[in-house]
């Protein structure tokens, strides 16, 4: 069996969800060019990474600058159930692909008002599977975003492959991982905002751990790509390096040497062929959660439950 896997290196426009979505579907067209069965998106693609917060003193309390950055953020972000991503929905459904979408969410079922870091899988019928948030905001981000829920902690069947995703750090959990490779996750998703640093040496680490193909994805970042009706813009950028991120998308085999080796400062999608063979070759002498695991001994408890603040009993 073989898995076609397109990844989207892109820069999204940001903070501006209409002009990213139309970049996204320009890269899955792409991808559908390429025969494959799925393409990947970097984390919070859709707007846009809060590269703010750390270039304007983000943790100022009551701070009026800071209030409407935000602001103009939770404006562009996403709301799945009032159809922001329905475009993107129908270009899959049309071209038969599946799609690993990182996105802002600004979710109704969480009152429509604050925002979760999100990795959404769409079918190649164009429906979505699963929406992941993210369960730690890392660091600044917990200025902008809310933690998430075990809800998304989801696999997929596609092609015969079993695919699941975690959104940036939270590849670095241990307990996360477990529960993905416990579902039979063979093809690992780990999405990032960007930089080599941060794919280059757990992306085959996952690889090794798993015995599964590890796939890293991230976005870039450069000055450039900041849109001029940007709020504070100029405050913004004065701090800011260039690029901000460098991208570093990569993909590592079972034994985690590499089948496509990070890619720096370059857009665009990259596709490349996974064999499933590859994977049953690694599991002969290892497999974290079948015969060399002791779950007499050591076992995972995951909570699944969407959580809510309000739970509405019907009559």
């Amino acid at each position: 069996m073989k898995l076609k896997v397109s990844i989207a290196q892109l820069a999204p426009v940001w903070l501006n969800k209409e002009a990213t979505i139309e970049k996204a579907i320009m890269a899955i067209k792409e991808a559908f060019q390429e025969n494959s069965d799925l393409v990947i998106f970097g984390e919070g693609f859709l707007p846009g990474y809060p590269f703010w917060l750390s270039m304007t003193n983000g943790s100022a309390f009551n701070n009026q600058t800071q209030k409407e950055i935000h602001a103009h953020y939770v404006k562009n972000a996403i709301s799945i159930e009032n159809g922001d991503i329905d475009p993107i929905l129908a270009v899959c459904k049309e071209n038969k692909i599946a799609a690993y979408l990182g996105m802002i969410e600004r979710p109704t079922d969480r009152g429509g008002h604050s925002l979760y870091c999100s990795l959404t899988y769409i079918n190649k019928e164009g429906v979505v599977q699963s929406v992941h948030r993210k369960l730690q905001p890392t660091y600044e981000e917990r200025l902008t975003w809310s933690p998430g829920d075990g809800h998304g902690l989801q696999v997929h069947s596609l092609n015969g492959f079993t695919v699941g995703g975690l959104n940036c750090w939270e590849n670095w959990m241990p307990l996360a991982r477990a529960a993905m490779y416990g579902q039979g996750e063979n093809v690992h998703i780990a999405v990032w905002p960007g930089s080599v640093r941060n794919t280059e040496d757990i992306t085959p680490f996952i690889a090794k751990e798993s015995r599964s193909y590890s796939i890293g994805v991230s976005s870039l970042m450069r000055i450039s790509d900041f849109p001029k009706d940007t709020p504070h813009l100029e405050e913004i950028i004065k701090n800011s390096p260039d690029p901000l991120t460098d991208g570093g998308s990569c993909i590592a085999n079972p034994d985690g040497s590499w089948l496509v080796e990070p890619i720096l400062n370059k857009e665009g999608v990259f596709t490349a062929e996974l064999d499933f063979d590859r994977i049953l070759e690694e599991r002969q002498n290892f497999d974290p959660v079948g015969h060399y695991s002791r779950p007499d001994v050591t076992e995972l408890r995951v909570n699944k439950e969407r959580q809510s603040t309000v739970k509405i009993v019907k009559e």
